[in-house]
């Protein structure tokens, strides 16, 4: 497998009377058939389903076809009408004006308007790991016009126009929402949406049914009657109910050891493209809070115990593109490519440890870190990070959980000394790089934060800087001077921009018709017969 394969593309999609398929190839575009029931595998099992107040990958994958935001996205970003049919932006930057459909209504038939848009955005501001740096400049919303959102920022903020999709930022009903606190999660009666499907019912441990919209504003889709997420922890069994069609299509569904096999099954298909809106970033997150892990000596030394291009092949099988700094290669106007890997050598690593003071017992051991991984990764994360601290000195306890234990453990209870995290680069570094090294975006019980409890004042001045720089150039030097800090202070190793390959059966088309690929609305989806 080579990078060249892989490398992150822009996804260009034949216009007029073709499609582009996974592998690449054109066919004639095909008359699309209403009905039916898209049956996803999924995992693991989210523990809520509106991305209002998280960023996690379940409410963004789930959420989106439940909810829609003010704009949709083209496969470069370029955004599209989504309920705002029209908007524009003030030559300054300071205002953004959408003009709303006339005709949506959420599920319970009550009309969306303006007051909803602002105080979703507001609610993404306050409790959005994300959402608090990309509307941090927002200081007021008139929503006076019920059809007419003026947005009112302190300083531009040159990211907010890629940030209005529904699973960033969608818009919530303001007369459900506001009768909770903004960190409390909606009963499912209350999981009412604008978009294309319906939640009727979520069975915890087996699935979810979300039903077709009868009144949905986007007329005459959604084409599918229903979409059943099958929740399978299995990957073995995910991989079975594949092959079987007992399911169609999911997310990286099954293990990366299975894929090339899984490319031979003539009514399987394997999408290995890289979906712009959604890209993520494997990353070692260390805990600073543990004096041992304060002292750099000790996290260089980690650094320099990791093989990189061994855990890409032993870990994830060839399906990763290697990427040193905060900011992957698939943001190329803002990635520093010029900010190496730190040498594989556990030599220098030994050393280093010893320096800072911290040398070998009579057991051949120097100190105890626990290790966990983001179960969306590969458990095999933790083997291959223990393997490569026991070969320093250093005693690993490999702490496995599931997903809401993992994100209490290291954002709430912050019991923990070394994560491999999965955090999505996603449209534009100020949403999705900042809050992992801002120091205004720790605070404890936020998930996808800044776990590591990293605090630089130089960085959060850069970053705030390139958040609300209108000048492309300029901005792209900001992030790139950050960059150049954060491998020097390594409150994070940074590991590989992970692919992530959709799998599914050859029947089901027109599931990735934006950025957002299979985590769309899939209003558009349909099945061949």
């Amino acid at each position: 497998m080579t990078f060249s394969r892989r490398d992150f593309h822009k996804i260009a999609l034949a216009a007029g009377a073709f499609v582009a398929l996974p592998s690449g190839a054109f066919a004639a575009a095909e008359e699309p058939v209403a009905g039916g029931t898209l049956t996803i595998v999924y995992f693991p099992e989210p523990t809520q389903l509106v991305p209002i107040n998280t960023s996690a990958g379940g409410p963004q994958f789930i959420g989106a076809k439940i909810f829609d935001g003010l704009l949709a996205y083209d496969y470069d970003l370029t955004p599209k009408s989504s309920l705002a049919k029209e908007w524009t932006i003030s030559p300054d930057g300071l205002e953004y004006v959408f003009r709303l459909r006339d005709s949506v209504k959420f599920h319970d038939g009550t009309p969306l308007t303006s007051a909803d848009v602002a105080f979703s955005i507001l609610r993404l501001k306050e409790a959005h790991p994300r959402g608090r740096a990309t509307f941090s400049q927002v200081i007021d919303i008139d929503s006076s016009d019920p059809l007419t959102a003026k947005i009112k920022l302190a300083k531009p903020s040159p990211a907010l126009i890629t940030a209005l999709s529904g699973s960033e930022s969608p818009i919530v009903p303001k007369h459900i929402f506001e009768t909770f606190k903004p960190a409390d999660n909606p009963k499912l009666e209350q999981i009412i949406g604008s978009g294309p499907f319906v939640l009727k019912e979520w069975l915890r441990g087996s699935h979810l049914l979300l039903e077709k919209n009868p009144t949905y504003w986007d007329a005459p889709y959604p084409y599918l009657d229903r979409i059943i997420i099958r929740l399978i922890n299995d990957a073995g069994a995910r991989s079975a109910a594949l092959e079987t069609g007992e399911v169609d299509i999911g997310p990286n569904p099954v293990p990366l050891a299975d894929l090339e096999r899984l490319k031979t099954v003539s009514t399987l298909q394997v999408d290995d493209r890289i979906y712009t809106y959604t890209g993520l970033q494997n990353q070692l997150v260390i805990n600073l809070d543990n004096p041992v892990l304060k002292e750099l000596k000790v996290r260089q030394a980690i650094a320099h115990a990791i093989d990189i291009k061994a855990l890409i092949n032993v870990v994830l099988y060839g399906y990763a593109v290697p990427s040193p700094t905060p900011i992957g290669p698939g943001l190329a106007k803002f990635h520093n490519p010029d900010i190496p890997f730190a040498n594989f050598d556990t030599a220098l690593a030994e050393k280093l440890l010893d320096e800072a003071g911290y040398q070998r017992d009579a057991g051949g051991k120097r100190f105890k870190l626990r290790v966990s991984t983001n179960p969306f990764n590969p458990q095999t994360y933790s083997d291959f990070i223990a393997q490569a601290l026991t070969k320093i000195g250093i005693e690993p306890d490999i702490q496995k959980f599931d997903f809401a234990t993992y994100v209490k453990v290291l954002y709430t209870d912050r019991a923990w000394d070394l994560a491999v995290e999965s955090l999505s680069n996603t449209f534009d570094p100020t949403a999705g790089v900042q809050r992992v090294y801002w120091s205004k975006n720790f605070k404890i019980g936020l998930p996808f934060s800044n776990a590591s409890h990293y605090e630089n004042p130089e960085v959060d001045q850069l970053l705030e800087a390139a958040a609300a720089e209108p000048d492309v150039e300029k901005r792209a030097k900001y992030f790139k001077d950050f960059q150049v800090i954060i491998a020097r202070d390594l409150p994070v190793i940074n590991l590989v921009s992970p692919i992530q390959p959709i799998v599914g059966n050859v029947k089901v088309r027109d599931y990735a018709r934006d950025g957002e690929g299979l985590g769309g609305n899939l209003s558009r989806a349909w099945l061949k017969a």
